[in-house]
């Protein structure tokens, strides 16, 4: 879908193309092609275009994407990458807002069209920004799933770690599905099997919750933590221990805030790229 509208009005002459009357159609600015669409359900739809032949980052980073606003001038935000470094396509997986400015528009793409990509990766849900740990703890609500849909396709995760625990928090099962599939195509995929090693897909422990509509699981992963729930699911005595568990945040403002003082609780530390330590937080993502 074009995201310039259309001229209503009926044209009831043809008149000659000069210079004057010729009208150049705006040129995208850092334009990819999308590739695939895939709606989830009414409020979620992921969707992968060609990736810039320069571009370098590291799984679990984001970049800015977007299309032309009604302005004619750039409208961007923060997505994070949702497919790993090596893939030849860039996935992301996004939400639908009916009246937001971008996601308004940007729910309408199908394959063919362009999008604005600026190739200028960044983010803190990366390895580097995490001491050396033996379980990893990725904690998203929502769309916060896209970095860690990254990372679970990141050979260096199995390498580094011994137990892969992902959470992921949503309010109807539905909403769960992208990052079911996804795990699920990741334990069948033989290709990563090749590139990871046969038993890697072991290491994953999956923990979906719903919040609203009845599921297996119900309850906040928050509060789940707090009454060691999750703890006693999964069989890990102790909860979590800075000696061994790390975790990657990626969610609500709210929800982030909540984890954090619930990991400082486990007295684990808030790393950075230039300062690594027991856990990080993507303040780029809310929502």
């Amino acid at each position: 879908m074009s995201v310039y509208p259309a001229d209503s009005e009926t044209m009831t002459e043809m008149k000659p193309v000069t210079e004057v009357t010729a009208v150049k159609a705006p040129v995208l600015p850092d334009a990819q092609t999308v590739t695939d669409v895939k709606h989830w359900t009414d409020s979620l739809f992921s969707f992968k275009v060609s990736r810039p032949a320069s571009l370098r980052f590291r799984s679990g980073e984001f970049v800015m994407i977007g299309l032309l606003g009604d302005n004619g001038k750039p409208l961007l935000r923060a997505y994070s990458i949702a497919s790993p470094s090596w893939d030849e396509e860039l996935e992301f997986y996004s939400i639908k807002v009916q009246d937001g400015p971008l996601t308004s528009k940007l729910q309408h793409i199908k394959p063919g069209d362009q999008i604005i990509l600026r190739p200028k990766p960044v983010g803190t849900l990366v390895h580097d920004a995490l001491l050396p740990g033996k379980r990893l703890w990725f904690f998203a609500t929502g769309t916060g799933f896209a970095p860690f849909a990254s990372l679970l396709r990141e050979p260096q995760t199995y390498e580094d770690y011994d137990e892969v625990i992902i959470t992921h928090t949503c309010r109807e099962v539905g909403e769960l599905e992208y990052g079911r599939q996804l795990i699920e195509s990741i334990r069948q995929d033989e290709m990563l099997a090749e590139l990871m090693g046969e038993g890697f897909a072991d290491k994953i422990r999956y923990y979906p919750t719903t919040t609203r509509e009845e599921s297996p699981k119900m309850g906040r992963i928050t509060e789940l933590l707090k009454d060691g729930t999750v703890f006693a699911d999964l069989g890990i005595e102790g909860g979590i221990k800075p000696e061994t568990d790390r975790a990657m945040v990626c969610g609500s403002l709210a929800f982030n805030l909540d984890i954090k003082k619930i990991l400082e609780e486990f007295d684990l530390r808030e790393g950075a790229n230039s300062e690594p330590k027991e856990f990080v937080i993507e303040k780029a993502f809310v929502g």
